[in-house]
């Protein structure tokens, strides 16, 4: 009696003994499945920092991406989790904003769903196609090649109503939100969206009163925008003054006209032979407005021109001061007397060129 009660104890403890094992080998792995899925698996010196997936990539891809930039402390457990979780067939591409301390399931989550960070792209001071190629190339995955490539192709431009000649008019100084991997195609797209927005019925008609069409005011804004950069408050003076001319059949002679078609936007003072040279830029020597904006004019000088301010000035001169604003003059006579002073202090400053 007594061998079989400790047999039965031995039997009892070789059971307890089995059920704390397994338990302790399921809790070890357990830990060891959490930690792979849910336990922090980037490390990167900064609090976060950005992976960039381009178009067209594979898992592979992102696996050397991640491990180029020594994101991932254990790569082979983002694999294992990855896979797991179907990632490698679901690769999107986009501009990833990786957090310290995530994750394998937060991060594979992230890039399976395409959840990337968008960026806030600000388009001003532009003044050719090439300036523009070259600065949203630096924010979207199209490169400067690309994007000039689509602004020069006829065909395309065609679709929009616009040519390689006039497509910067269609281009509006603001700041915008794109995702990293768009194309040249989808930036042109969305361009074109943001123009239509603009030029509402009401635009249209303020248009059409003036007698001129969107791109006819797009660039005559530019050469407003051009002669006042500063104060916003004086530009509709400006547009009623080129109106007055254009009305009137007398040449814009605008100087920034003069500037873009030297090609050399460092020009501070216009010279006399400058106003010689012969291009359909030049406002001295040809009648009407210029061919194409010389710069992308902001909303502001858009819609100076289409509520320009009525009055009978037909010429500007800087002020002496150089504090940003100018003489307005109905005479020829009195336009030449704060030219003479504007060209003293220019002088005076050592301003030759």
């Amino acid at each position: 009696m007594l061998k079989i009660i400790v047999l039965k104890k031995k039997i009892l403890l070789i059971i307890l003994f089995t059920i704390i094992t397994i338990l302790t080998i399921a809790y070890i792995l357990g830990n060891s499945y959490y930690d792979k899925i849910y336990g922090a698996n980037v490390n990167i010196k900064k609090k976060t920092t950005y992976l960039y997936i381009p178009s067209g990539a594979n898992f592979r891809t992102v696996l050397d991406s991640l491990k180029s930039k020594n994101i991932l402390r254990n790569i082979n457990s983002f694999e294992w989790v990855a896979n797991k979780k179907k990632y490698n067939n679901k690769i999107k591409a986009g501009r990833y904003l990786i957090s310290n301390n995530m994750s394998n399931n937060e991060l594979v989550n992230m890039l399976r769903a395409g959840k990337q960070k968008p960026l806030q792209v600000t388009i001003n001071n532009i003044r050719t196609k090439e300036q523009l190629s070259g600065k949203i190339a630096g924010y979207i995955e199209a490169d400067s090649i690309e994007i000039i490539s689509l602004l020069n192709d006829e065909a395309t431009l065609d679709k929009y109503d616009f040519n390689s000649r006039n497509i910067l008019s269609m281009f509006l100084p603001n700041t915008y939100e794109f995702y990293w991997n768009t194309s040249a195609n989808l930036f042109l797209k969305r361009m074109n969206r943001e123009y239509k927005k603009f030029w509402n019925n009401n635009r249209l008609a303020k248009a059409k009163k003036i007698g001129l069409n969107e791109y006819e005011v797009s660039v005559l804004a530019s050469i407003v925008q051009a002669e006042q950069s500063l104060h916003n408050e004086e530009k509709v003076i400006i547009a009623g003054l080129y109106i007055n001319r254009l009305k009137r059949g007398i040449l814009l002679q605008s100087d920034p006209t003069i500037v873009y078609a030297i090609g050399d936007f460092s020009i501070r003072r216009v010279l006399n032979k400058d106003k010689d040279i012969d291009s359909p830029f030049n406002t001295y020597k040809y009648a009407g407005l210029p061919p194409a904006p010389i710069n992308l004019p902001e909303i502001s000088s858009l819609d100076a021109v289409l509520n320009y301010k009525k009055h009978d000035y037909l010429f500007m001169c800087a002020k002496d001061d150089f504090s940003g604003y100018h003489y307005f003059s109905k005479t020829n006579r009195q336009h030449n007397i704060y030219a003479k002073r504007y060209h003293r202090a220019l002088s005076k400053k050592g301003i030759r060129r």
